[in-house]
């Protein structure tokens, strides 16, 4: 068994762990690479792909997923050689991820084989370490900073009361600055006509300083967190917008991430300015 805190939410840990276009980045000790064939994780799924060893050896690996619990376990049988079952948690310590990793041998003898022929113990750490590494680069971000004058209470108010956000952000149905509140919302995509509908959850709150949220899109894979910090300075306060995770997002046009410089752009240094000029 093996454990590691990694500096991530559950949400994007889970997400680079389930999608095939993430783990075959990551899977494995240092310098192997992934094919992968199939990955349905689900009860009764299948996971088959190829590793690819720096000396061009290649191993099948075929298994199947026997238990999925969303953000807190997935159980699976290998049930290629080396057999084995693995069970790999997930536990939310914050805004960072403890991961709990337990592979079952058949028997003793196998393990000590496993451990003497494919140096499976030192091959988790680094599959552990990949996986780190990996993950600070989904948390890479996009930051713009803007100064308004006014004070810290006032650009509060705008971003956490939903009748003031509708003149500048957009019109929510409903919104309440608490953690683990969920809400929603429809916006536009780069043609003006396909709508795409915004997930979002608050994951923190510190009243005229920080406002933390979850940003997913229905129907799409990918997670990320969208952050407004607030720093008053007399009469004016510096305000600190930071999104990350836009890379987990499918490859596609209105997921590019010049397209969320753009709008965070007007948002923030048009929109919001506006708003808060006309008070």
């Amino acid at each position: 068994m093996m454990t590691r805190l990694v500096n991530a939410p559950v949400k994007l840990v889970w997400e680079v762990f389930t999608n095939p276009y993430h783990i075959k980045n990551w899977w494995g000790p240092n310098g192997f690479t992934n094919t992968i064939d199939t990955m349905e994780v689900k009860p009764g799924g299948t996971w088959e792909f190829v590793m690819h060893g720096p000396d061009g050896t290649d191993y099948k690996n075929k298994s199947v997923f026997t238990e999925i619990v969303k953000e807190e376990r997935i159980v699976y049988e290998h049930v290629s050689s080396p057999k084995h079952t693995t069970t790999i948690s997930f536990t939310a310590a914050g805004k960072k991820t403890l991961i709990t990793w337990h592979m079952l041998f058949e028997s003793k003898e196998q393990f000590d084989q496993v451990i003497k022929t494919f140096k499976a113990d030192s091959g988790l750490k680094e599959n552990l370490d990949r996986l780190e590494k990996y993950v600070s680069t989904k948390k890479e971000a996009f930051t713009i900073e803007r100064t308004f004058n006014a004070p810290a209470a006032v650009i509060w108010k705008a971003i956490t009361n939903k009748e003031e956000m509708k003149k500048w952000y957009f019109d929510l149905s409903e919104f309440k600055a608490e953690v683990g509140f969920t809400f929603q919302f429809t916006g536009k995509g780069s043609d003006g006509v396909t709508d795409f509908t915004h997930l979002c959850e608050i994951t923190e709150v510190v009243k005229e300083k920080k406002l933390s949220y979850s940003w997913c899109y229905k129907g799409f894979e990918g997670y990320s967190e969208v952050s407004f910090e607030l720093f008053e300075n007399g009469n004016t306060t510096k305000l600190k917008l930071t999104h990350t995770g836009l890379d987990t997002f499918p490859a596609v046009a209105d997921f590019a991430r010049e397209n969320f410089v753009a709008g965070w752009t007007f948002i923030i240094g048009t929109s919001l300015e506006k708003y808060l000029n006309a008070m």
